[in-house]
């Protein structure tokens, strides 16, 4: 790869503007009032991926939100990578603890990124990682450096499930065939000790409903009488842990995986002090599952957690009141080999099985997807680290990740590719909190660094 640093230098003004023009649409695909945003960024992906050299672009209509695809093909007979990302973004809201407006980008210095940090809904989960791939495309199509064939899977459903998208790729096996598939939605250690993600949990989201009286009642006349369903679900929500945060619900880590002690000491040598982690979130300790360390709880071992918890009045003054329901929104965590719809259906049966007399549960799921893990031994791992290296000047350390990305086991079943997962976000950008940003100086390195794997992972192929 030539002239990548300059081509990059002559452009760097475009690009940041670029971006920034993105990440001013609100795309948000969990909200029917930002319906249209959506469509627009879709609309914006497209003219993008046109400008950067694809010879094909197309937006394929859904039932929910359209799927942008693209194509470059310079040899049928030259490796392909199939880049996977997303244009729709998380809710922004409290919108009150943003320090500036979600949808108004910003550039603004911080610790971690003295450079300066793009601020925004979706400035690295994932328009500003997504995004990266289109300007590397442009890049390698501008110099004439591209040495193999790349197609783009851009959907606007990923923050609520991609549900579409597995229709999509089951009706399009031929036109996505692959030989490795990329995403940048994931992060890395720091900026000086980079890393690739190995390993992503899986996710079950439920909402509860706990319904107690046919109407709310005055607390004086009925309080002590009846079953208050808020009362009656934080003691619920409680009962799911036990005194050493582990799960109660039965049959929950019948298939969890348990790492050797070699695979759990090769984890621990990733740089990690836990003092500089209780300092940036503001908190006197950590916090969970008894054995195991901050880096494996949020890795490796099954999480639940409460979303989002509501009933009864919330308004200013007082109104004494005791509610008719009380909802909850709650995820699971899930780690390779536990099924999700499985996990699903044994929180439901047991979450219906706690409830006292008195009042009526309904688990309703929404969405959710299976965990990953990549091996580091294939030609793609290779060449991805290879690129790491030549950019960041040290070998990339191999990571599991706490998040989520459910496609990822959808498309090795249906289009029976590997995926590397080459994120350049850090912990600290904030993503699904305010005040979400992006590093300038890892966009930039995001997009020097993607055409070495190309460059590598058709080298590699080839022999």
């Amino acid at each position: 790869m030539k002239n990548v640093k300059n081509y990059l230098s002559e452009n760097k003004d475009r690009f940041l503007n670029e971006i920034i023009e993105l990440l001013k649409i609100p795309s948000v695909s969990a909200d029917p009032a930002f319906s249209q945003d959506v469509l627009d960024a879709a609309e914006m992906v497209k003219s993008r991926l046109e400008d950067a050299g694809c010879d094909v672009v197309e937006i394929h209509e859904t039932a929910g939100y359209p799927i942008v695809y693209g194509e470059k093909i310079i040899n049928p007979d030259l490796p392909t990578v199939l880049v996977y990302g997303h244009y729709d973004v998380q809710p922004a809201e409290p919108l009150e603890l943003w320090t500036s407006p979600p949808y108004e980008p910003v550039i603004k210095k911080t610790d971690k990124h003295p450079e300066g940090a793009i601020f925004a809904r979706g400035a690295c989960d994932d328009k500003g990682q997504m995004y990266m791939h289109v300007k590397a495309l442009e890049l390698m199509v501008k110099t004439d450096q591209l040495p193999c064939n790349v197609k783009f899977m851009i959907e606007g459903e990923e923050e609520v499930g991609s549900n579409n998208l597995s229709i999509y790729v089951a009706e399009n096996k031929e036109k996505l065939v692959n030989d490795v598939i990329l995403i940048s939605d994931t992060g890395m250690i720091a900026n000086d000790v980079p890393s690739i993600t190995t390993g992503l949990r899986g996710l079950s989201y439920v909402e509860v409903e706990v319904t107690g009286p046919n109407r709310d009642l005055h607390s004086g006349l009925y309080g002590g009488a009846v079953a208050n369903p808020i009362n009656i679900l934080t003691k619920m929500i409680a009962s799911l842990h036990d005194e050493n945060n582990h799960i109660t619900i039965p049959g929950f880590y019948d298939k969890v995986e348990e790492l050797s002690a070699d695979e759990r000491a090769e984890m621990a040598k990733a740089p990690f002090s836990i003092e500089k982690y209780q300092e940036a979130l503001d908190i006197e300790s950590v916090y969970g599952e008894k054995g195991y360390s901050t880096n494996e709880r949020n890795s490796i071992r099954p999480t639940l957690d409460v979303n989002g918890i509501w009933g009864g009045y919330i308004g200013e003054g007082a109104k004494t009141v005791i509610a008719s329901k009380a909802y909850a929104k709650i995820s699971m965590r899930l780690v390779p080999n536990q099924d999700w719809r499985e996990i699903t259906e044994l929180f439901k049966t047991h979450f219906e099985a706690i409830a006292p007399k008195g009042v009526k549960v309904v688990v309703k799921p929404h969405h959710g997807g299976q965990g990953y893990v990549t091996p580091i031994d294939t030609t793609a791992y290779q060449a991805a680290s290879k690129a790491y290296e030549t950019t960041f000047g040290k070998k990339p350390i191999p990571q599991r990740s706490g998040g989520s990305i459910p496609i990822v086991s959808l498309f090795e079943k249906e289009l029976k590719s590997k995926t590397i997962l080459m994120g350049f976000g850090l912990d600290s950008d904030a993503i699904h909190s305010p005040n979400e940003h992006f590093g300038v100086w890892n966009y930039f390195k995001g997009i020097e660094t993607i055409p070495y794997f190309y460059e590598y992972f058709t080298e590699m192929t080839k022999k």
